[in-house]
C-alpha cells in the first residue's frame, strides 16, 4: 500500500475537533505492533492532488492528526482525484465545488484560500466539531457520505448552546445536544435519527 508523509499533507478544514484528536489518539496509544498497522491501514487518508503535486487531505483529518500524535510519520493513502493540472484558484473552486473544502472558522466566518492552514496540526479548535462527533457516537445521527455532514451538525449545535469553555461545560452540554439531535428542529440534517 502506498504511504505519504503526514508532514506533506495539506488540509482542506480550517478547524478541527481537539476533543475527538485527543479520543482517537488515545485509542491509537492503547495499540501497538500488529493491532495499530491494522487500525491504520483501515482508514487510508483521502486526498486529492493539487498544484505542484501536493496532496489535500478530504477525508480523516482528525485521524491524520492524532496518528501524528502517536509518532506515526506516513499513513497509507487513497487518491480520490487528480487535480494538480489545475491553478491555485481553479482547484480551490473546483474542491468547493464537489464539497471537498470547508473554509469556516470556528467562528462560522469564511477565510480566503489562501489562508487555509499549511500543515493538519495548523488547524484551529472548533469546540462544536467536537460535540458533534461526540453526540453521533453516542446515538444521536447517523454517520453518513454526505460531504461535511460533521460540519452541518456543528454549525446546528453552534446555533443552539453556548460554546463550551470548560471540560465540565462541554460534559454538561452532551445531554441537551444529544436530545436536540433527535428532535424534529434536526430533522434536515444528514443522518438524521429522530
Amino acid at each position: 500500500m502506498n504511504t505519504l508523509k503526514i508532514d506533506r499533507l495539506r488540509p482542506t478544514q480550517m478547524t478541527h475537533g481537539e476533543r475527538q484528536i485527543r479520543q482517537k489518539t488515545a485509542a491509537y496509544q492503547a495499540l501497538s505492533g500488529h493491532d495499530l498497522e491494522m487500525a491504520i491501514a483501515e482508514k487510508p487518508i483521502a486526498i486529492v492532488l493539487g498544484p505542484n503535486d501536493e496532496p489535500f487531505v478530504i477525508d480523516h483529518h482528525h485521524v491524520t492528526c492524532a496518528l501524528s500524535r502517536v509518532g506515526v510519520k506516513r499513513v497509507p493513502f487513497v487518491l480520490v482525484r487528480d487535480l494538480s493540472s489545475l491553478s491555485p484558484a481553479e482547484f480551490w473552486l473546483a474542491l468547493e465545488n464537489r464539497s471537498w473544502v470547508y473554509p469556516y472558522d470556528a467562528e462560522r466566518r469564511r477565510v480566503p484560500f489562501r489562508d487555509m492552514p499549511r500543515h493538519m496540526w495548523d488547524a484551529v479548535n472548533d469546540e462544536f466539531r467536537s460535540l458533534a462527533a461526540f453526540v453521533r457516537d453516542a446515538g444521536g445521527y447517523d454517520k453518513t457520505d454526505v460531504p461535511l455532514a460533521d460540519f452541518r451538525w456543528a454549525d446546528f449545535l453552534r446555533a443552539h448552546f453556548p460554546r463550551p469553555e470548560s471540560d465540565a461545560a462541554f460534559d454538561a452540554l452532551l445531554k441537551p445536544a444529544l436530545d436536540l439531535a433527535r428532535s424534529d428542529a434536526a430533522a434536515g440534517l444528514p443522518g438524521f435519527i429522530g
